[in-house]
């Protein structure tokens, strides 16, 4: 589908009610039946709905779908796709399997309530057939509705859900195209889908890390987050009420300098009053600044970053949030425990520089106002001159006439921590040749990386990495 051939919703549902092959069921839970009734509206539904459901009652969805601590959560959602889409092969696929590509569409939604209080989110999903006796496969995703009257919430609802169809029906063998399509024929604003999970046959080679990325790059989430194997996380369910503690970088490729920042944060954070030690989440964290920033975006240079950082046992947060203060907004949404940052010195020299806040009415003072909110600390790593060998401090750090007071006030109060801590070996880490060092086989860069990602970067040839004669079979 080239952008020349923009369906819209009406046309989608149409498209797949006349579609022969494609008959199955829909199970609605919390916002009403959005989905299906633009089914049912466009005409030609027999020919594919076996079914529609809505299970609103706890009681009767609980007889249904076995019981639950939650209604709207990844678990309801499956459970919901395992029993109807079981039900459909039951009962029909021995009668019409042959020329019949079954599927079952679920979603459990909390929609705006009356009183206007609650989190507006569901979980979506659909799993099917995509030929005759095929193996299933499956999409499921979480959305969060951002309009503010629940009517226009259960249309952009609806229109999601016939998105997720249409592109599962015929979009399934081109993903970036597919999560492209979810977005259409809604206003920017109305809707952000922060995790999204593609499985079984049709999607066999789709890595759902890179998944992740295209969200946020398409603009359907300002950030996604994924577990250390790889799994794809819905981030206010990762996040919900743990000590965060979070390192930026563009990481690439990550260093031992960046693992003994992140330890010695560690070692700083958990001495922290009210912080529960077993729970808390260490996440590293790429902006799409970063990962931008050489121009363009290259799913293998961004998949040889998340390799090396999962490879040392690190959740990955992607983000569009380039200032501190958004970023920890971000985070103070889902967690009200304790938050730090870590980073290196020169990101705090950057962070005091007013030229990034000329768009803030309140300029510096509002950015740091924002990221101070709620008592968030910054772990400030030391950094070494390569001339002079004179490490940077806290103390010998230069802050612009005006500000010194205000940094030393933040200093004094504790919302800057200087990591006194570090590994001074770690402090030559640093260097601006180190991918030119790899690309070329100068000597030395496996001193820098760690060794889990030095075997990495051999093997799958990442970061310009080219084996010598003598290495290859």
């Amino acid at each position: 589908m080239t952008s020349q051939e923009l369906l819209n919703t009406h046309q989608k549902a149409l498209r797949i009610n006349l579609e022969p092959i494609r008959y199955g069921s829909f199970a609605e839970i919390g916002a009403g039946q959005e989905v299906v009734r633009w089914f049912f509206t466009v005409g030609g539904a027999a020919g594919t709905i076996a079914k529609s459901i809505s299970a609103y009652d706890m009681k009767v969805s609980d007889a249904i779908y076995g019981r639950t601590k939650r209604y709207v959560c990844r678990e309801r959602l499956e459970s919901m796709l395992d029993y109807e889409h079981k039900l459909n092969l039951e009962r029909l696929r021995d009668e019409r399997g042959d020329n019949t590509a079954f599927f079952t569409f679920a979603d459990t939604v909390a929609a705006r309530s009356f009183k206007g209080t609650n989190e507006c989110h569901g979980w979506m999903g659909v799993r099917y057939q995509a030929h005759p006796r095929d193996e299933d496969s499956q999409i499921i995703l979480h959305v969060r509705m951002l309009d503010k009257e629940n009517t226009l919430q259960q249309e952009a609802l609806g229109i999601v859900g016939v998105n997720l169809l249409y592109g599962a029906f015929f979009l399934h063998h081109r993903p970036d195209d597919l999560i492209r399509s979810l977005k259409d024929n809604l206003s920017p604003g109305r809707i952000v889908i922060d995790m999204i999970e593609f499985s079984g046959i049709e999607f066999r080679n789709v890595d759902n890390r890179l998944m992740s990325l295209r969200l946020v790059q398409e603009g359907l989430a300002n950030a996604a987050v994924f577990a250390a194997d790889g799994q794809v996380l819905q981030p206010s369910e990762f996040f919900y009420k743990k000590p965060i503690l979070m390192e930026r970088g563009s990481f690439r490729p990550v260093r031992k300098v960046h693992l003994d920042l992140m330890e010695a944060a560690w070692d700083k954070f958990k001495q922290e009053p009210g912080v529960e030690t077993d729970k808390v989440i260490r996440v590293m964290e790429v902006t799409m600044h970063h990962l931008t920033a050489s121009g363009g975006l290259e799913p293998r240079e961004f998949l040889a970053r998340a390799d090396a950082l999962n490879a040392c046992g690190f959740h990955v947060l992607i983000s569009n949030y380039f200032e501190y203060y958004r970023l920890a907004a971000y985070l103070a949404r889902f967690s009200k425990k304790s938050i730090a940052l870590a980073m290196g010195i020169r990101s705090l020299q950057t962070l005091f520089d007013e030229q990034y806040y000329t768009h803030l009415e309140g300029g510096i003072l509002e950015s740091l106002g924002r990221l101070f909110k709620n008592d968030l600390k910054l772990y400030i790593y030391p950094a070494k001159d390569p001339d002079s060998g004179a490490v940077l401090t806290l103390d010998s750090l230069e802050i612009a006439p005006g500000l010194d007071k205000l940094f030393g006030y933040l200093v004094d109060k504790g919302l800057i921590v200087y990591l006194d801590n570090y590994n001074p070996d770690c402090l030559t880490d640093y260097s601006r040749n180190l991918l030119h060092q790899i690309e070329t086989h100068q000597s030395g860069w496996e001193e820098k990386v760690p060794e889990q990602v030095v075997k990495l970067i051999k093997e799958r040839h990442y970061f310009g990495y080219h084996p010598h004669e003598d290495e290859e079979d």
